[in-house]
């Protein structure tokens, strides 16, 4: 598969010299729209519920995603549209937004989901509607094949491939023996079974495990259930209250001794790490799936990919510094909107008649090199699973920023088929 079929001709590759506003602005000349009707892509968004800081931010890189889509010609040729629905983080109003998209709408295919309760309220309804489904998610739930062959995670890596790469470097460095604290709901169960799972393979020990409802609000009831012995606390919280969950764990600490701490951003997504109370934070770890702080090695794509959804150098709006953005994962959306193209173009995509022709055609891919389409960083593609598999990086607090420490390898999140779609029916 060349790499045009992602976005970039290798025709304009001398184009993509610059950084930033002159990248995104000297790539693509203005399209001239042929005479057809745009392509509607469906767009299952959090607005509202716990999931509402993420989707503001999955609704901001959509749109500039867009942007970039449609100042390049759009999708063979005709413009694209996108209409945002929104599911309320909610897993029944999930289904009834794949419902309205789809015979209301009328949209080619629906993309943009993050919470996996959601995804899988959702995607069965995606199934039997027979409508592409491109989730934006980090749960196992696609590559586990408890899903549907409608049903794809091209934009992102599930939590499997996440701690399975990191475990090793967290008990060669942190320490063995470990505490989790996690959501309790399919993202959380996600992490509790395969970070355990790893943490033993690399002759580790899983000390507790400690589950917290999603919408809990206060976490001190919580914290006590931690083992004194405890040598890395491993956290990953969601939801609104994440900072209540992170200044709480502060407190619980207090200047004493503690284990060391490892967390997913998630704990601290939309969240400045400088806030008043995280002090305590300075030289803990941190999985992040994008380096919310720009790195001095950056690429030219990160650049621009910053300038176009507006986010500056530390991670937060270019125009309000307290807005923090869901840095982490709102990649996923600008890639998997590049893969929705890639897909149409490869399947020569008319209409809902070729939706079976575009999932084909994501299924064949493969190799999606580091480019202004995969702006995170290179990935692979599993057909059979509808997984991608990138990189995965753990950042320290230095100095109030997070700075990058360990980049893994793609190989290192790699794990046995547990199913294979493409011997599915439609």
């Amino acid at each position: 598969m060349t790499n045009d079929l992602f976005g970039i001709a290798p025709s304009r590759r001398s184009l993509l010299k610059g950084a930033g506003a002159g990248l995104l602005a000297s790539a693509f000349a203005p399209p001239v729209w042929a005479q057809a009707a745009p392509i509607k892509l469906g767009f299952q968004l959090h607005r509202t519920g716990i999931g509402a800081a993420y989707g503001r931010w999955y609704e901001r890189t959509a749109q500039a995603a867009l942007k970039v889509v449609n100042d390049a010609g759009g999708i063979n040729g005709r413009p694209v549209e996108i209409v945002f629905e929104d599911d309320g983080t909610d897993p029944k109003r999930g289904a009834e937004v794949i419902e309205k998209l789809t015979a209301q709408h009328n949209v080619d295919l629906i993309f943009g989901p993050l919470f996996s309760h959601v995804v899988i309220g959702s995607a069965p309804r995606a199934g039997e509607l027979k409508v592409p489904y491109l989730v934006c998610s980090e749960g196992y739930h696609v590559a586990s094949g408890m899903l549907n062959r409608w049903t794809m995670q091209p934009g992102i890596t599930d939590v499997r491939a996440q701690v399975s790469s990191m475990a090793p470097w967290v008990m060669a460095n942190l320490g063995k023996k470990v505490t989790m604290v996690f959501p309790d709901y399919a993202f959380g169960h996600d992490h509790r079974d395969f970070f355990t799972a790893a943490v033993q393979a690399a002759g580790g020990e899983v000390l507790a495990q400690v589950a917290i409802p999603p919408t809990e609000t206060s976490f001190t009831r919580y914290l006590p259930q931690i083992p004194t012995d405890t040598e890395v606390l491993y956290h990953v919280m969601v939801g609104p209250a994440v900072l209540t969950f992170v200044k709480e764990l502060g407190e619980f600490y207090g200047s004493g001794a503690r284990p060391q701490i490892f967390g997913f951003i998630d704990s601290l997504e939309a969240v400045d790490i400088a806030s008043p109370g995280l002090e305590f934070l300075e030289g803990t770890h941190f999985w992040e799936g994008h380096c919310r702080a720009k790195q001095a090695d950056a690429t030219e794509w990160e650049t621009a990919y910053r300038t176009a959804v507006g986010v500056d150098d530390n991670g937060a709006s270019v125009s309000d510094a307290k807005d923090v953005a869901t840095y982490a994962h709102m990649f996923s959306v600008w890639e998997t909107l590049h893969v929705i193209k890639a897909g149409m173009e490869a399947a020569g995509y008319q209409g809902p008649a070729d939706r079976q022709k575009f999932v084909e055609a994501v299924e064949a891919m493969t190799t999606m090199p580091a480019s202004l389409a995969h702006v995170q960083g290179d990935k692979v593609f599993n057909g059979k699973t509808h997984q991608v598999f990138g990189h995965q990086f753990i950042s320290k607090v230095e100095g109030g920023k997070l700075v990058r420490v360990h980049q893994t390898s793609i190989e290192d999140g790699v794990y046995p088929d547990a199913v294979d779609y493409t011997t599915q029916s439609f």
